[in-house]
């Protein structure tokens, strides 16, 4: 038995076992996640991010971005400084926050490991296709709640697992990088957990407020 990665609740049971690699679910928070014993290495996990052609400028890749900066940017003062957490080797949502007018830092464990971040607050601050690799994510939304000002916002952009029996064939489980998966129960368990205020504005596109 151990312990929800997401939440720590012990409400955790053995899920699945698919390509030899063995799931945990939390019937608090409804995550699923896989056991640490079947991580791949950091070499590895790099070259995999290496693989995703994620080019700045690519205008699909934008639109893709949007979904989560156009409601984001509608709950912004004018003059708010963000940070762009787990924004890989190419930070096109940071570009897109730049061009209207925001600043924002940058900070990614393996492409901008900028220690400085964590001295500081911001206004909002952005998780693009991010919390799905976090390995444990109880101790990296602590890390947010502390980066983020009170009336901050918390802008996430991952696939929700909105049903269990199509786990096994989930083009999103089969990427070696991809350890937690969360469904609406789980971010609203994040949210109460930490006293933020939740909007699920789309599918796979969360708002917290502190």
């Amino acid at each position: 038995m151990t312990e929800c990665v997401v939440c720590h609740s012990n409400l955790v049971e053995s899920f699945s076992t698919l390509d030899k690699n063995k799931y945990w679910k939390c019937n608090l928070c409804r995550a699923k996640f896989l056991d640490k014993h079947y991580f791949i290495d950091e070499v590895s996990e790099k070259d995999r991010y290496l693989e995703h052609e994620n080019v700045i400028e690519d205008p699909r890749y934008r639109n893709f971005l949007s979904r989560l900066s156009v409601p984001l940017v509608e709950r912004l003062n004018a003059n708010s400084k963000g940070l762009d957490f787990g924004c890989g080797p190419g930070p096109a949502l940071a570009d897109i926050l730049v061009k209207d007018g925001y600043e924002v830092d940058l900070y990614d464990p393996f492409f901008f490991p900028n220690q400085n971040i964590f001295s500081n607050q911001y206004d909002f601050i952005t998780c693009t296709e991010t919390v799905e690799h976090f390995h444990k994510p109880f101790e990296e939304f602590k890390k947010l709640d502390d980066l983020l000002k009170k009336g901050g916002w918390l802008g996430i952009m991952t696939n929700f697992l909105t049903d269990e029996e199509a786990f096994e064939k989930w083009y999103y489980r089969r990427d070696p990088t991809h350890v937690t998966f969360y469904s609406e129960e789980t971010f609203e368990v994040i949210g109460k957990q930490r006293n933020w205020n939740l909007e699920i504005i789309s599918k796979d596109i969360v708002i917290f407020k502190k």
